[in-house]
């Protein structure tokens, strides 16, 4: 039995930060999923690629190399030999993901990637087909979510701190969007896996999140118990 945990939902649900939180007190390695597909949006945005060009676009993807490194227990991104963890968390970039992920080429290529890493080391990945689609296998599959009322203020609150102005309306409108985009493409669209459990996080901590994923872990993959969760 696999130690693989999937985290899956939709935009703003904590997904990241709390798939690190579980990764870090179980001793297991993240896999941020989301900031893959973020990158490919990144690239695309940049080149002025149209996203309904797929010539283009697969013309793109063969001009990108993108490559995942860990520093001090952080997932990295590297797009084209850079470092661009730190240009991918805007909204338009976000847009811009969803965008391009609904594309089976760009699915595909980034799909076998995170299979290899689940392969290497017991990991927490989060994104939006992990459960179904990515890692069918993994042991424990948790589908988070929260109201977008509380998504779009989670995600005010983060961009207002990295000194960013932004409207809490256009978020919550921005999220909406996301999540019918997510929800109505047809390969690989958000949902929940039949064998998955539904968190809601919208009156929970983020410690709560993690502890309450944990305990469901150590239920359905007996040799967690033995990791003491720090």
């Amino acid at each position: 039995m696999n130690k693989n945990i999937a985290i899956d939902g939709p935009a703003g649900a904590g997904k990241s930060t709390i798939a690190k939180l579980v990764a870090k007190k179980l001793g297991s390695i993240y896999v941020d999923t989301g900031a893959m597909y973020r990158a490919i949006g990144l690239y695309m945005t940049e080149n002025s690629v149209d996203k309904s060009d797929i010539e283009a676009v697969k013309n793109a993807l063969g001009k990108i190399s993108l490559d995942i490194r860990y520093e001090d227990g952080v997932q990295q991104i590297i797009l084209n030999g850079e470092n661009v963890s730190g240009k991918i968390r805007t909204p338009e970039i976000g847009s811009a993901a969803s965008a391009f992920a609904v594309i089976p080429e760009v699915r595909s290529g980034l799909t076998d990637l995170q299979r290899e890493l689940a392969k290497r080391s017991a990991v927490v990945m989060d994104g939006r087909d992990i459960g179904t689609v990515v890692l069918p296998d993994a042991s424990v599959k948790i589908f988070l979510t929260a109201s977008v009322e509380v998504r779009a203020d989670r995600r005010y609150k983060e961009l207002a701190q990295k000194g960013e102005e932004v409207n809490i309306k256009e978020i919550e409108a921005d999220i909406r969007r996301r999540d019918e985009q997510d929800m109505t493409r047809k390969t690989a669209p958000l949902k929940q896996a039949d064998d998955a459990v539904l968190l809601d996080s919208s009156s929970l901590s983020i410690d709560e999140v993690a502890d309450r994923i944990i305990e469901i872990a150590k239920e359905k993959v007996p040799t967690l118990r033995e990791v003491k969760a720090f």
